[in-house]
């Protein structure tokens, strides 16, 4: 009879001891193809028509013109990355139990802003982009 009682406690014990893993969830600001440093250093070339640019970056958030009246887009991407991780823990008695719950969230914003300027034929003459995180 004592070793089924200290089996049983121990099952207890066990039972109500757990850690929940870390879950990370993402908001992108594109929901296909992301728009990435790496993507604009290796396919947006000077001499590219707007239609190439589109296929590659997709339509820009801004557009405008500059000083001489030639056009020019703006890309701004902003991207949240939220990361929550969640501890329980408890130990069950004979008589009750005695539990506890903690947590800790972390926040991270990445941005990338890319200007294209385009010359009177609509083809690329000049690009830049600027990447953050914090």
């Amino acid at each position: 009879m004592k070793k089924i009682y200290w089996l049983l406690l121990s099952v207890l014990f066990l039972a109500g001891c757990s850690t929940a893993s870390s879950h990370l969830k993402s908001v992108k600001s594109d929901a296909g193809d992301r728009v990435t440093v790496g993507k604009v250093q290796r396919e947006i070339r000077i001499g590219m028509s707007s239609a190439q640019v589109i296929e590659v970056l997709g339509s820009p958030n801004i557009v405008s013109t500059d000083e001489n009246r030639l056009e020019v887009w703006v890309y701004d991407k902003i991207a949240t990355d939220v990361s929550y991780s969640n501890s329980e823990g408890g130990v069950w008695l004979i008589l009750g139990a005695v539990s506890g719950n903690s947590g800790a969230t972390s926040t991270s914003q990445r941005t990338l802003t890319i200007v294209i300027k385009f010359d009177a034929d609509k083809k690329v003459r000049d690009f830049a982009y600027h990447s953050s995180s914090f």
